[in-house]
């Protein structure tokens, strides 16, 4: 009777602590366990990545349809995913707090499908990015920024090595336009059209958010103002 007493007590314990954890510490902490996860595989057999990562060709040829899914959750290497969980560490705690967790679950999940959709429909007009691996959380990403340029415009924000704030409307879509540029400038294959698929997701539900909440999304532009 005693064991069943503190096991029922460690389980509620374990319960209350699962349950108290935010989605975007779930989102980061999976990213991460994903992380290691996929590093050994690949590190095992590079035939792996095939398995993973997103490859227009390959979901052309209705193979590995499931790395729409799994491409999220891959990094290309240890600053690629700090620079992504930083960033989301901040930008996903706000979204979450402004929508709520399932919300911000579907919004993350939904913008980062997007992008890899898009992602693939734009190598069919660009032949070299059809052999191309597209990785990492970027999209989801851009998905809660474009939600924050509609629902919080002038809320301050640094950005990159900028040493003053700039206001998330001019700031969300700089980001893209010069990640495009280090891209051009560099040849640096960083999946600029997944960025934007994303934005375009965070932007078309801010604006749905904005006609049917307008007094709590007035008030929430108001209050980061």
């Amino acid at each position: 009777m005693v064991y069943r007493t503190r096991h029922m007590e460690n389980k509620q314990s374990f319960e209350y602590f699962r349950n108290s954890l935010s989605v975007n510490t779930n989102l980061i902490l999976l990213n991460l366990l994903a992380f290691i996860v996929f590093f050994i595989l690949i590190a095992t057999n590079e035939r792996f990545l095939e398995y993973i990562a997103l490859k227009p060709s390959n979901i052309l040829q209705g193979k590995y349809l499931w790395t729409f899914l799994t491409s999220m959750f891959m990094h290309a290497g240890f600053f690629h995913i700090f620079a992504n969980m930083f960033s989301l560490l901040f930008i996903g705690s706000l979204v979450e707090k402004l929508l709520g967790k399932r919300r911000y679950f579907f919004l993350y999940l939904i913008s980062g499908l997007f992008a890899g959709i898009l992602f693939v429909l734009s190598a069919l007009f660009i032949p070299s990015d059809m052999g191309v691996y597209a990785v990492g959380a970027s999209g989801a990403l851009f998905g809660l920024i474009g939600l924050l340029v509609l629902l919080t415009p002038n809320l301050p924000v640094y950005v990159m090595f900028i040493p003053i704030p700039i206001k998330m409307k001019y700031a969300g879509p700089g980001i893209l336009v010069v990640l495009w540029l280090i891209s051009l400038a560099g040849n640096i294959p960083i999946g600029n059209v997944a960025h934007f698929g994303g934005l375009i997701i965070g932007v078309v539900y801010g604006i749905y958010l904005r006609k049917k909440y307008k007094r709590k999304t007035a008030m929430i532009s108001r209050y980061f103002s």
